[in-house]
């Protein structure tokens, strides 16, 4: 599966199939909740935080994935990212595009 964020592949002629989308909503551990609130007072990358958003990106895009997957698709251009805050501690991330499929 190729997955790209133009709305083209080099070299590459396909049909649309329509739009894919994975979600997921990530928290983290009360305990390490704690230990980044305290990091907030000094400063500096929130490291538990950040491996959250890698995990929950990583979750959403194999979700897209899939449902690409189950439309036979070939590749999903112009894919896109977003994130929220859903409440202290855990966020959405969202991730969608086009599935395509390769003219033969």
């Amino acid at each position: 599966m190729i997955l790209v964020n133009t709305d083209y592949i080099s070299g590459k002629e396909f049909e649309m199939l329509g739009l894919v989308k994975g979600s997921t909503i990530q928290s983290k551990h009360v305990g390490k909740d704690i230990a980044q609130s305290f990091k907030t007072l000094v400063g500096g990358e929130l490291k538990s935080y950040n491996e959250m958003m890698n995990e929950a990106r990583a979750l959403a895009t194999k979700r897209m994935v899939e449902e690409a997957e189950s439309l036979k698709a070939d590749a999903v251009v112009n894919i896109r990212y977003a994130s929220s805050a859903i409440m202290q501690g855990a966020a959405e991330v969202i991730v969608y595009g086009t599935a395509v499929k390769f003219a033969k």
